[in-house]
């Protein structure tokens, strides 16, 4: 499950190019590869074949969600509390704590794309739980999109977060002046649908108003039936 925050800007241009990240980048190198061995046994890979296939991607993405993401990690936002991981086995390498805080290191595929491929998420412990994220900036925010995997190729849809609720507010620099101040602010509610697009997104509600934000967090009370564990794709 994926979640973006869209919105507006004070501080950045709307519409701001995104960049894919250097994991992004592989992949497409290795992909492309494996087609030209495929097709002809050419394994030369231009640099023309990766500008090109990295701008199809990022032309389909912006066409897919039409909006500017502000929770993607290469633009600088930031996973900075979540609940308890769900974890296979004692020792999992792409497990390993960022630092002592309880951020792990794999929390980052929540603000990337996912293209609604498998297995590209965080796994959460659980039915219910919670992801925070900062922004990459203060924006007023308009809406926000919760995506799962394409459910055409999912192994298993019982994981996809179901009842949600999404809150925002401004940290700046002190991470408790808006729980000390009571501006924490309901952005929305909603259940993911199954049935639906696995990309679905919610309006902000009217009565927020246009308050200035850089922190939001997603909460989920169930989820499709999964006992043990829920997948965020992206937030």
């Amino acid at each position: 499950m994926t979640t973006e925050i869209w919105g507006v800007t004070k501080l950045e241009e709307l519409g701001a190019v995104e960049f894919l990240s250097k994991e992004d980048l592989e992949k497409i190198f290795g992909d492309l590869m494996n087609v030209k061995g495929a097709d002809n046994g050419d394994m030369k890979v231009s640099l023309d074949d990766i500008i090109m296939t990295t701008r199809d991607m990022l032309l389909k993405e912006s066409q897919r969600l039409d909006r500017v993401d502000y929770a993607l990690s290469s633009s600088g936002a930031m996973v900075v509390r979540h609940s308890e991981p769900f974890i296979i086995g004692k020792v999992r390498r792409w497990f390993r704590k960022i630092s002592l805080t309880t951020v792990y290191r794999d929390s980052e595929n929540m603000l990337k794309p996912s293209f609604g491929e498998p297995n590209q998420c965080f796994p959460l412990k659980g039915d219910s739980g919670f992801v925070q994220i900062r922004l990459r900036t203060t924006i007023i925010p308009e809406a926000i999109t919760l995506e799962h995997v394409d459910k055409v190729v999912a192994y298993d849809k019982s994981s996809a977060p179901k009842n949600c609720r999404v809150y925002g507010w401004h940290r700046g620099y002190n991470a408790d002046i808006a729980i000390e101040t009571g501006k924490i602010f309901l952005l929305a509610k909603f259940s993911y649908d199954l049935e639906k697009s696995n990309a679905q997104t919610f309006n902000v509600l009217d009565l927020v108003g246009s308050g200035l934000m850089d922190t939001v967090r997603l909460d989920f009370t169930s989820n499709h039936g999964n006992p043990s564990h829920t997948c965020i794709y992206r937030l």
